[in-house]
């Protein structure tokens, strides 16, 4: 009777110990899942986020007519405009700024790419510490991660695009015609280097608009991942 008792005892215990594992598999499974969706989520706002602010800056006028990301002049020619209008120059300086803006819209295709690329990289620190950042956290990020390629791919684009709309030939016109003027410092500007750098400035600016908008709009929340991970 002892050892029926004491075997009795014992297969509950075992009992109870499995349901236990079973129970924390479960809790663990659940987690797992949780988490996974939380990525999965993460991975798609930074998609659509990118792909937005591609789209925003890549159409016509997306950088022109966008008084926080159009692209003035370098600075060295700013301070010589109004001399440059002064002197008959006005058109040829209205001119240049349109041609610097259409690059910049050109080459703004080129993100979207890099951007997947930089987002299906991710580890799962990084989705954490992303979720759990600041508005623009994802933003940094992916600057962190694509800036650098991003400039390699920009700059041909740029120059290529600067000399299809004669926005080459404008500045060297304006560097010629000012540098012959008595008493002024001459011209020397890396118009693609400004252009670019310009470019990627208004990119991530728009980047980190569109980012903020899905972390805190629900209108800009447009599948049911999104509701779900961002609507806690």
């Amino acid at each position: 009777m002892n050892g029926l008792v004491r075997f009795t005892c014992l297969a509950v215990v075992l009992m109870l110990a499995g349901c236990a594992v079973l129970d924390e598999l479960a809790t663990t499974g659940v987690e797992n899942d949780r988490e996974a969706r939380v990525a999965a989520g993460l991975r798609e706002a930074l998609q659509l986020g990118s792909e937005r602010a591609a789209n925003r800056v890549g159409q016509v006028d997306g950088y022109l007519a966008n008084e926080l990301i159009r692209i003035g002049l370098p600075d060295s020619m700013r301070s010589a405009a109004g001399r440059l209008r002064q002197v008959g120059l006005g058109r040829q300086v209205d001119q240049l700024e349109v041609a610097m803006n259409r690059a910049a819209e050109a080459a703004a295709d080129e993100a979207v790419g890099l951007f997947r690329e930089a987002v299906s990289a991710m580890r799962p620190a990084d989705v954490m510490a992303v979720l759990r950042g600041d508005d623009d956290a994802a933003t940094r990020y992916l600057r962190n991660q694509s800036e650098s390629r991003l400039r390699q791919r920009y700059q041909p684009i740029v120059r290529r695009h600067l000399d299809q709309v004669q926005g080459l030939d404008t500045y060297r016109e304006i560097a010629e015609r000012w540098n012959r003027l008595p008493l002024v410092d001459p011209l020397e500007v890396d118009l693609e280097s400004h252009v670019t750098e310009r470019a990627l400035d208004g990119l991530f600016q728009i980047l980190a608009e569109e980012e903020k908008r899905i972390r805190n709009d629900p209108v800009a929340r447009t599948t049911a991942l999104l509701r779900e991970v961002f609507g806690r």
